[in-house]
C-alpha cells in the first residue's frame, strides 16, 4: 500500500470520527466536550484549524461560551465537515 493511500484512510477516518464527535456533543445537555483534537494547526485557505475545523475566534472563545454556543460551535463542525467531504460522510 502507498503512503498515500494510507494517509487518505487516515483522513477520512478523522473526519468520520470528528463527525460522529459532533453528533455526540449536540446531544449533550451540558459540559459539552472540546472538539480539540491536539492538532493544532491553522489552514492558511480556509481558516479552520486543520484537527479540529475550528475558526481562530471559536478557539479562544470556547472556555468562556455557555453550553448553547458551544454546541452552535459542534453545529458549525458538522456542517463544514459535511460541506467539505460529503462523500466520505454518506
Amino acid at each position: 500500500m502507498s503512503d498515500n493511500y494510507l494517509d487518505q484512510l487516515a483522513r477520512e477516518d478523522a473526519i468520520k470520527t470528528l463527525a460522529a464527535r459532533a453528533d455526540l456533543a449536540l446531544a449533550t445537555a451540558e459540559n459539552i466536550p472540546s472538539p480539540c483534537v491536539s492538532v493544532c494547526s491553522m489552514d492558511e485557505d480556509s481558516g479552520l484549524c486543520e484537527g479540529c475545523w475550528r475558526t481562530v475566534d471559536e478557539i479562544c472563545d470556547w472556555a468562556v461560551n455557555d453550553d448553547a454556543e458551544k454546541r452552535a460551535v459542534w453545529a458549525g463542525i458538522a456542517r463544514r465537515l459535511q460541506q467539505a467531504h460529503p462523500d466520505v460522510l454518506a
